[in-house]
């Protein structure tokens, strides 16, 4: 083995097919080709075409791949080669270097599986080379791309099973869910830094990765608290449909200790598309703020299939409700934004990935309360979760409210049906929301009982 002041380019003879180095010619002419999908899929679209077209960007470490309980890390270089952080070796294609590495764990294995196997910054390479083929190659054979992805599956041990064997063993609704999976992939979030200008033909859904306070050399300018009861009832209302929910966040502001405290949710029992009684739902929400001495401090929102990122839109909403907060005064009152993803396959098992934000203005617009002509950055806040003693009849109330709120619309999610091969939706529920039980473990009985209500409304 080489030591890393003496690169190495590593080319694999394993039993996989590899990826050719393609000439700038070449690239161009597959680009035009029309009738050559699978050619596109199994060989044309290499690291370099992603890159050059702006779906992936150079980094360190910024692949993985796991395997057998061993972590690897590579580094993406400009010409498209990866180089092993460990070793300092150079390869010249996923599938070299997935082969090389889990040759290192397991002598017997044949093929690397490449594609499939190594991540870009958490997603799989084979997700965004479907995402290239939609924007390019919209005719080409998907079926492809899935293979690569069905021989993962070596990866711990199990035996691929033909796609016929798949389909006949399939469990109701799994065919359903596994559609729902292309969907997630195809929304590939952009770093702030490559946005530019604001541009009024860009699409409003694009997901911006966060950024670190420290990343733009600032310090987070508050503490944060939530309650695991605002968690669990946040996160039980983006379960119950697969559209966008959205939510407000009551709470306190000190600003003695600057810290803000979240104390409530309140979801909005109305469609987003429902200009005339969203007037009516948040007055009704104002009522119960002032009501319980709270304050507005914030919202929360959901992405049901996607990445709990924010989007444009979600930037210039975030925005917006900062600038409204901060009042009249000019004294500063920090407006919390969440996003929940309860049904992104990208999330780390069944709990839902629930993110914070904050948007830092653009430097022009510092002394301003109009909202910029760039776009604000967003930043992901530190947060301290606040386990609550028991669940509070209040959040119960709610949890009801909802339940026959969905309980005959259209979109309300199938609990019967299946979340992945061997988990129910409603399997997957209780699991999400048994994180941010209470101390008072009585709450399992009560919840149980919400849970049935939503079994009869299948």
């Amino acid at each position: 083995m080489e030591p890393p002041c003496s690169p190495q380019v590593v080319v694999e003879d394993g039993g996989e097919e590899e990826e050719e180095e393609l000439s700038g010619g070449e690239e161009s002419e597959l680009r035009s080709s029309s009738g050559r999908g699978s050619l596109l899929t199994r060989r044309g679209i290499t690291l370099r075409v992603l890159l050059k077209d702006g779906l992936v960007e150079p980094g360190d470490g910024a692949l993985t791949i796991h395997y057998l309980g061993k972590k690897f890390v590579g580094d993406l270089l400009t010409d498209g080669k990866i180089r092993w952080v460990e070793t300092g070796q150079i390869f010249n294609s996923p599938s070299a270097w997935a082969t090389h590495c889990k040759r290192l764990v397991n002598p017997a294995k044949k093929s690397g599986c490449g594609w499939a196997s190594v991540r870009y910054r958490g997603q799989k390479l084979v997700q965004y080379k479907t995402s290239w083929l939609h924007k390019y190659q919209p005719s080409a054979d998907m079926s492809l791309v899935s293979e690569e992805e069905d021989e993962d599956e070596e990866e711990e041990g199990k035996t691929a099973v033909p796609a016929e064997e798949k389909n006949k063993n399939a469990k109701p609704g799994l065919h359903d869910i596994m559609v729902a999976r292309r969907t997630d992939r195809e929304r590939i979030p952009v770093r702030y830094g490559n946005l530019g200008a604001r541009d009024p033909s860009r699409d409003p859904h694009t997901l911006v990765e966060l950024s670190a306070f420290s990343a733009i050399n600032r310090f987070q300018p508050f503490n944060v608290a939530v309650s695991s009861n605002v968690l669990l009832l946040m996160d039980f209302h983006c379960h119950l449909t697969t559209s966008e929910v959205v939510g407000y966040l009551g709470g306190r502001w000190d600003t003695t200790t600057q810290l803000l405290t979240v104390l409530r949710a309140f979801p909005c029992r109305t469609r987003l598309a429902d200009k005339e009684s969203a007037s009516a739902v948040e007055e009704e929400i104002c009522q119960n703020l002032f009501m319980r001495g709270l304050s507005l401090v914030g919202w929360y929102h959901s992405h049901p299939r996607g990445p709990a990122l924010p989007s444009l839109q979600d930037i210039d909403s975030q925005m917006d409700h900062q600038l409204r907060l901060q009042g009249s005064n000019n004294g500063f009152q920090p407006c919390l934004g969440i996003i929940c993803g309860p049904y992104y396959h990208g999330n780390q098992g069944v709990a839902s990935t629930i993110t914070p934000f904050w948007v830092v203005p653009p430097p022009e617009s510092f002394s301003s309360k109009q909202r910029p002509n760039d776009y604000g950055i967003p930043v992901a806040v530190e947060v301290t979760y606040v386990q609550d003693n028991f669940l509070t009849s209040d959040v119960l109330n709610e949890m009801m409210l909802l339940v026959d709120y969905y309980r005959t619309a259209p979109d309300i999610v199938q609990f019967s049906q299946y979340w992945c091969p061997d988990t129910t939706m409603m399997d997957k529920i209780k699991g999400s929301l048994s994180g941010h039980a209470p101390k008072d473990q009585a709450y399992s009985q009560i919840l149980e009982h919400v849970y049935s209500q939503l079994s009869i409304t299948q």
